[in-house]
């Protein structure tokens, strides 16, 4: 199997594998709902414009590495299925190679729901043992709300989620997410933020 090849018969959704440890709770209930007002033959072209991008790893499971926010959607909402399309077929690896071949490509994501990193093995073996981050959450609204640009950075929403877990209190987030947006957008325009994937922030005048 080259790299890059759909596979065009769709795989049992809960057969894929995650390779990071954490997803926004609040991100995959807004894609539910999503999902939820489409109807059935929309929701049908739908998956077939949506393949999933993976990795055949060892023993031959598939990896996802991106996407993990809409699988955990469409699984909870009962979907059995998805296409997916190959990235590269690592089979032949021994697990710990494996792992350090996706940190190396940028493939995964190792930081827990507190920012720090973790081992390998902590990340789940199913996308239900994903835990939720609220800064992931808050970091994928402030860009809906033009906080930030979308950005080919990999994990670019992660690591604004890591600049606003340093800047907003979790209280907050959880108690008040609305004015943790708020809190948020005012953040994301300083010049704090300018390294950040994506900054639209003004330009200082020269």
């Amino acid at each position: 199997m080259s790299a890059r090849e759909p596979v065009l018969n769709p795989i049992p959704i809960k057969s894929l594998r995650p390779t990071q440890m954490t997803v926004g709770f609040r991100e995959v209930a807004e894609k539910r709902r999503q999902w939820r007002e489409q109807s059935d033959e929309k929701g049908s072209e739908f998956l077939g414009r949506h393949m999933v991008p993976v990795v055949v790893g060892p023993k031959g499971h598939p990896y996802v590495i991106d996407h993990h926010h809409l699988c955990r959607a469409l699984m909870a909402e009962g979907v059995a299925d998805i296409l997916v399309n190959v990235m590269a077929d690592l089979r032949a690896l021994k697990k710990p190679e494996f792992w350090i071949y996706l940190d190396n490509r940028d493939w995964c994501h190792l930081y827990d729901s507190e920012g720090q990193r973790r081992d390998f093995a902590d990340v789940p073996s199913s996308l239900a043992g994903m835990t939720d981050d609220p800064y992931r959450s808050l970091a994928g609204e402030l860009r809906r709300a033009g906080g930030f640009a979308k950005d080919i950075t990999p994990f670019s929403e992660f690591i604004w989620a890591d600049f606003l877990r340093r800047r907003v209190k979790l209280k907050l987030v959880e108690g008040n997410f609305s004015a943790a947006l708020t809190q948020a957008l005012q953040l994301a325009k300083d010049e704090a933020a300018a390294y950040l994937p994506g900054w639209c922030g003004p330009n200082p005048i020269v």
